[in-house]
């Protein structure tokens, strides 16, 4: 069962791991490993990938709130 928290701990230099934008939702496998997905990405494959994960961390909130450039 995945976990979906909301406590911002992604800094900008936190990549996407499929296009390598700013990193939005953090996946912690039940395997051990992890996934970094952009706000695109993540409504793209979170789906697929919830069953796999031991947690979730989704932090697309503070999209809102940010300028456009990742600054708020």
């Amino acid at each position: 069962m995945s976990t979906l928290t909301k406590t911002s701990t992604l800094t900008a230099s936190d990549r996407c791991d499929r296009c390598g934008a700013q990193a939005y939702v953090h996946v912690e496998l039940a395997s051990g490993g992890e996934l970094l997905f952009c706000g695109h990405h993540a409504k793209a494959h979170l789906e697929k990938v919830r069953p796999l994960a031991a947690s979730i961390h989704d932090y697309t909130h503070t999209l809102a709130e940010s300028d456009g450039n990742g600054r708020s």
